[in-house]
């Protein structure tokens, strides 16, 4: 059965995330069509959530006993973006259960108030898994980050 216009999520604003970054715009980053292209969008997504991560934690994340690998990601698209404007990324943690965080970034171009709409908003959706050699088994999200993504949890 097709989504209805009103089971679609509401466009969101400023006012719901919680921590911010910004990311430069290259030229490179356009497409054709003279707008973002649709991988940067993914780009920004994931280093929106490791990054805060690596800040939030102090630790090499990447040398943790469990990592967080991407389950799912997606993005809506709701206003264009481009070259040479800043990229201001919203995050907000929708879900934190024993193994899985699903996160929210939202991105946006220009200034604008806590009404200000997204231009877009990836959901990312990191599963840990035990780190090293052989097989990954899914384990509990570590201490330290559960710490680290506890404030952002929204909802």
């Amino acid at each position: 059965m097709p989504e209805t216009p009103e089971a679609r999520p509401a466009r969101p604003t400023r006012s719901d995330y919680v921590a911010w970054r910004t990311a430069t715009t290259r030229w490179s980053d356009d497409d054709v069509y003279g707008h973002l292209n649709n991988a940067r969008y993914f780009d920004l997504v994931d280093t929106a959530v490791n990054a805060h991560l690596a800040e939030a934690t102090g630790v090499d994340i990447r040398g943790l006993d469990a990592i967080g690998v991407v389950a799912e990601v997606s993005c809506r698209y709701f206003a264009e973006m481009g070259y040479p404007a800043d990229v201001e990324m919203g995050l907000v943690v929708d879900r934190l259960g024993s193994s899985s965080v699903v996160y929210r970034v939202g991105l946006f171009q220009g200034a604008g108030g806590p009404d200000q709409p997204a231009n877009a908003e990836g959901r990312f959706v990191h599963v840990y898994v035990t780190n090293g050699a052989g097989s990954r088994s899914v384990t509990p999200v570590p201490d330290v980050i559960r710490v680290a993504v506890t404030p952002l949890v929204r909802g």
